[in-house]
């Protein structure tokens, strides 16, 4: 048996983040939907997304598997009734599935397919891209006793300032030196391999993944994930980079949530508040309309994104997939896929081998399969 992690229906008001990746590989916490699931059920996770997404991931085998919603967000009681599911059992509540196991391909979310439902009630989903940063606090927490439980962190060297020594772990091979490290107001997880230099300034909650950076004097509130293989620097707030991306250098950054490859060039800042106080409208591509994200929202952006030095971002900013971004003043808040600058396209050939380009700078090269996902994106732009 297998858990396979869909898509539902809604995916669209979680673009453009999901443009270019399924719900299952989006970070909130330390974790990714998808790695959520491998550690609490210890089984293999498959992956099912729309068709043009599909080479990204692993084929799916006909069989006995347990089909579960990638966006829900499952407490102890769901999880442990999602995998105690027999054959021919589905859970669902008034939006739809939730999960369900049968020895067939899940067709279209469908619960017909099941010959027993069960109603569940108060399902936790994400819908919308702001909801990444707005429950992040609580998602850190709950994955850091998934993944330090029943564990010892490695040393906390002599050189550190640290308050509240219990609820930081650092991974075997990071390198944590000459900082202050603050997880009174919540936990501190430091990854594998990972290094935070000299004069930093961490007040948790916080996760840094595998592999990634943060530079000398980086101030980071929480609730704050750094993914894997990314380089932080200047000051950060209550941010998810769901990895391999940089914002290396002073500037503001908060509220927000940067998608993968993306760059924010020297002294970008963005704005996470109205000068109102009011509430922030950002865009959503499912309803066509701006809809309220709350009082602080600063910008998502999608995958293989670059913005220029010293950029001014909105509040409440969008920006899509493969965009090189630039501009004086502030920047619009709608930046559609594939721009280049304030009103010009980026040439799809040029744009791949930019894309190429910044990933060789971390030892990658952009896979076939991510060429046909942005060839399809593009023509559908």
């Amino acid at each position: 048996m297998a858990i396979i992690l869909f898509d539902n229906n809604l995916r669209e008001q979680l673009f453009p983040l999901t443009l270019t990746k399924a719900v299952a590989d989006l970070r909130c916490g330390i974790l990714t939907f998808k790695e959520r699931w491998e550690l609490k059920s210890k089984q293999q996770v498959f992956i099912s997304s729309p068709d043009y997404l599909q080479p990204l991931y692993k084929a799916i085998a006909d069989a006995d598997n347990i089909w579960i919603d990638a966006s829900v967000i499952a407490d102890e009681e769901l999880n442990n009734k999602i995998l105690s599911l027999q054959i021919g059992e589905a859970l669902a509540d008034n939006k739809g599935l939730i999960a369900g196991r049968i020895n067939s391909i899940l067709n279209k979310n469908s619960l017909s397919q099941f010959e027993k439902t069960i109603e569940f009630k108060d399902v936790k989903r994400l819908e919308f891209t702001f909801q990444i940063f707005q429950w992040n606090d609580l998602m850190i927490r709950n994955d850091f006793k998934l993944l330090t439980e029943g564990r010892t962190s490695q040393p906390i060297s002599h050189t550190n300032q640290v308050v509240h020594q219990d609820d930081i772990f650092i991974e075997e091979g990071a390198s944590v030196d000459f900082a202050i490290l603050n997880s009174t107001s919540g936990p501190i997880y430091i990854g594998k391999d990972a290094q935070v230099w000299e004069g930093a300034a961490i007040r948790g909650p916080f996760a840094l993944g595998e592999n990634a950076l943060l530079k000398m004097g980086t101030k980071i509130y929480g609730a704050t994930s750094i993914g894997p293989n990314c380089a932080v620097g200047g000051e950060v707030k209550n941010v998810v980079m769901i990895g391999n991306s940089n914002k290396a250098h002073d500037g503001y950054l908060g509220d927000s949530v940067i998608g993968e490859w993306c760059n924010l060039g020297a002294g970008t800042s963005n704005s996470n508040v109205k000068n109102t106080g009011g509430e922030v409208k950002l865009w959503n591509n499912y309803t066509k309309e701006f809809i309220g994200a709350g009082n602080k929202c600063g910008v998502i952006m999608g995958d293989y994104s670059r913005v220029a030095i010293n950029s001014c971002i909105n509040t409440g900013s969008v920006i899509g997939v493969c965009c090189n971004v630039y501009g004086a003043g502030l920047l619009p808040k709608v930046i559609h896929d594939f721009s280049w600058g304030p009103d010009q396209k980026y040439d799809f050939d040029k744009a791949l081998d930019d894309i190429n380009n910044w990933k060789k700078m971390k030892h990658k090269e952009i896979t076939e399969a991510e060429k046909l996902v942005l060839k399809y994106i593009f023509d559908n732009e």
